[in-house]
This record gives structure tokens, sequence and C-alpha cells, in this order.
């Protein structure tokens, strides 16, 4: 079984909430098309809020990451085909997943109780990765995997962290992002205050050394104008075994 990323640029004058409502209706024709597993995460209106990482100017980013999970994925094209009719701009990557955290495994929320297809709570940040020219690829990963993951982990109020290696893009048109990361956070207001997205207590003393540790270790390993994120809501459509 492998993993596939896609990320889908919006068309022109389509709404985020108009992608989310025909990705969510795709779901039965994607399972038949052979998708295992399918989650959805796309910047619609309960996702309105500012990116850790401001966008630079004139640049577009993606409106939705579509993971799906097939058998092999030779056989995507059926599965292209649907999505290629809702946003024809689209990159795709055969990742390696790690589930670093899930619902339930720390004192930020509780264990998952709401079904296939309904919105997660709470909000997800897409982060979009490059490795920097002066890093081998050994190195990196070893950084990030490591020492962020854990520091992170510490120092910051996430729900639920996915994990994405980037094995390589299938295609020669993809931006050249090598890791894909999917952050949970129990509110929009714990990714725009920093007390609270530094897990500061209320005190300011304690955000900047949090910000201080957590920049030590973003830039022994990103650039961080190359760093890329995007507000989203989360939708784990379809779930494996189910």
């Amino acid at each position: 079984m492998e993993k596939l990323v896609y990320l889908l640029w919006a068309p022109d004058a389509r709404s985020g909430d108009a992608v989310r409502d025909d990705l969510l209706a795709a779901e039965s024709a994607l399972a038949d098309a052979g998708a295992l597993a399918i989650t959805v995460n796309v910047r619609d209106s309960d996702a309105d809020f500012p990116p850790p990482v401001p966008t630079p100017d004139g640049e577009t980013l993606p409106i939705a990451q579509v993971s799906l999970w097939l058998d092999c994925h030779d056989r995507r094209q059926p599965c292209e085909e649907i999505l290629a009719r809702i946003c024809p701009r689209r990159a795709v990557y055969l990742v390696s997943e790690a589930l670093y955290r899930d619902y339930g495994g720390n004192p930020h929320a509780p264990v998952r109780d709401w079904p296939d297809g309904e919105r997660s709570p709470g909000v997800l940040v897409l982060t979009l990765l490059e490795r920097p020219d002066h890093l081998e690829k050994s190195a990196w990963l070893a950084h990030w995997h490591g020492v962020q993951s854990p520091v992170s982990e510490g120092l910051q109020p996430r729900t639920r962290y996915v994990r994405n290696e980037v094995i390589r893009p299938l295609g020669d048109d993809a931006p050249p992002w090598e890791g894909i990361v999917e952050e949970c956070w129990p509110s929009a207001e714990h990714v725009t205050d920093p007390l609270l997205f530094y897990l500061a207590e209320g005190s300011p003393e304690r955000m900047r050394e949090h910000v201080s540790r957590m920049m030590e270790s973003v830039t022994a390993f990103l650039e961080l104008p190359r760093i890329r994120c995007v507000p989203m809501s989360e939708y784990l459509v379809k779930t494996l075994g189910k």
C-alpha cells in the first residue's frame, strides 16, 4: 500500500467552500477508483485565519490537500481523472507517512470520537518544506525526525501531527517540496496567539524561551523564507479498514 499526496490549486473564481464540497462529494467515486483511504484538507471558510508564515506577495499556494492510499501508485490514473475535474492544476507526491502524534496521544485533545466524513475539531496547518541546498538529505532527515519533531512536540499544543517525507514527485512540474506536514491545533487562536502557540501558559518570558528553542531547531534544517503554510480544515473522509 502506498500513500499519495495531491496538492490542488483552486480554479479561477472557485471558493474554498466550493472545492471542499466537490472533494467530499467525490468520496464514492475515489473509493470505486481504488482509494483505500481518503483525507481531505482544504482552506475553506472554517479555516480563515492568517498562517504562521506569511505567503509572499503574488504567490498562490494550494487550496487543498488530498491524501489517497492505494494498493499501487501505478494505478492512480482513475483517481487523478476525478481530481482533475475539480482542480485542473495539481501536483502529486509519493510519500512515506509517519503519524507522529494522533488525537488522544497527548493532553491537547481527546481520542477521536467523530465519524468518517465529518470535519475534525480545531484547525489544521499544512506546511510545505524545502531542503536547503547545503544540507545532504540524510542530515536533513536526521534533524527533522530526530530533533525538530520531538522539540516541537514539547513546545506546542498540537493535537495531531502527520509527517510526510516525500519519496519523489510523480510529475515534472511539481514544486520541489521534500516535506509535507499536517499539524492540527485545538483552535485558530492557538495558531494566531503566540502565547498559546508556544505553550507559554500566559507568560511572555516563557514564550520567548520557547520561541528561542524552536527557532534554534528550525533554522538548523530549514531556510525560513522558503517555508510555506496554509490554514485548512481537516476531513478524515475514509479511514483504513472502514
